[in-house]
């Protein structure tokens, strides 16, 4: 149950620390930077792993937005069919006016012409005057011309009254007319409000999305300027350290190139940082891993789920191996910074005291390197003997 544990425990800490592998500085191998100096590198590596955080923080909000403006777009279209609609409800209103005002137009006209008509009636009627029934037979030759007479009277007045009953009738119609066009008027501008209002919030969505899209790219855009001017002022900082590196390379110290892992797949020097996993549990290409493949090199022990570096000296103890702070060849080193430690083979011990390690991920990239140590340097770390 104990190395199930720690096997959990250190893939955890692995993945709590996901954001640093995203920024390419993965902290667990640690650095070999002394004093002040380490203390300045660890500092930029705190603000790095911040910003990186906002970064993917940031990102997280942006994905959001962009499913946001998915679903923005559907609303978008909902009110383009409004929009749509409202204006084919316009456009049938405005040809509705337009036949409207051409029947006004056309009944104006036969309202003239009728009151023309009405007012050679009504001149026809005066200069026959109205005389009465006796009058008009006395002057009529016979009967016949009285007959003719009255029937021709007859004939005006209903003609008379004919015409002023379809003029009041085309007042009417056109009134009705003119009540239609109005109807239409307001509905056609109520009809305008909503669709100037369709359009005004189509366009809002849209806005609002893609400014705070913008926004947020421009955060990301600000934190990664910062990073870059950060890791530069990382490198310089560490430059300035002389910090006896050589032997660098993408492999050395007898780690595999390409390794069957138990667990599944392959691992080794021809795989990328954290890709895999070896034999040991350790993530491919970090300090622990390549120690582990050391120590079992060396004295087929299986450091199986030991964790992180900084987790080595407990797990050590736990299974009965001597942690002191004596270097020797052969040991691990073990140096407690950062958050996770960093792990070393020791390779020598010089007559100063200095010693002489090999290791990866030094410098943050999952390489091989071999670096000289200073005896006040190598007092502070733990040593693992496990002859």
């Amino acid at each position: 149950m104990r190395i199930r544990f720690r096997v959990s425990k250190h893939l955890t800490a692995k993945f709590s620390a996901a954001v640093l592998v995203i920024s390419g500085l993965v902290f667990v191998a640690g650095s070999l930077l002394p004093g002040a100096t380490q203390a300045v590198a660890d500092s930029i590596q705190d603000q790095i792993n911040s910003l990186t955080q906002q970064n993917s923080d940031t990102a997280s909000v942006v994905d959001g937005l962009q499913a946001q403006a998915a679903s923005y777009q559907d609303a978008i279209n909902q009110l383009q069919g409004q929009i749509s609609a409202l204006q084919a409800s316009i456009n049938d209103n405005l040809a509705k006016q337009a036949s409207l005002q051409q029947q006004i137009a056309e009944d104006q006209n036969e309202i003239t012409q009728e009151k023309a008509v009405l007012a050679d009636d009504v001149k026809t009627m005066y200069v026959d005057g109205t005389p009465s029934t006796l009058e008009v037979l006395a002057t009529s030759k016979d009967l016949s011309d009285f007959v003719d007479k009255q029937e021709y009277r007859t004939s005006v007045q209903n003609k008379l009254q004919d015409t002023l009953n379809k003029i009041a009738k085309l007042q009417a119609q056109l009134q009705s007319q003119k009540t239609q066009v109005d109807q239409l008027l307001g509905e056609q501008q109520f009809q305008q409000t909503q669709l100037n209002s369709a359009r005004a919030q189509q366009a809002s969505l849209l806005s609002y999305n893609q400014s705070q899209q913008a926004s947020y790219n421009a955060q990301i855009a600000a934190n990664s300027s910062k990073i870059a001017q950060l890791r530069a002022q990382q490198a310089a900082e560490n430059a300035k350290l002389g910090t006896g590196l050589f032997a660098t390379g993408d492999c050395g110290g007898g780690y595999p190139t390409k390794a069957t892992s138990p667990w599944g797949g392959f691992w080794g020097c021809n795989y990328g940082q954290d890709s895999t996993v070896d034999n040991w549990y350790m993530y491919n290409r970090e300090c622990v891993s390549y120690t582990a493949f050391r120590v079992h090199q060396a004295y087929g022990y299986n450091a199986l789920g030991w964790g992180n570096a900084n987790e080595w000296p407990g797990s050590a103890r736990a299974s009965g191996i001597t942690v002191n702070s004596t270097e020797a060849p052969g040991t691990v080193a073990i140096w407690d910074v950062g958050a996770f430690g960093h792990a070393m083979w020791v390779e020598a011990v010089n007559g100063d005291d200095s010693i002489i390690v090999s290791q990866f991920n030094y410098s943050y990239n999952g390489t091989y390197s071999e670096m000289k140590v200073s005896a006040g340097q190598a007092a502070t770390f733990h040593y693992i003997h496990f002859r």
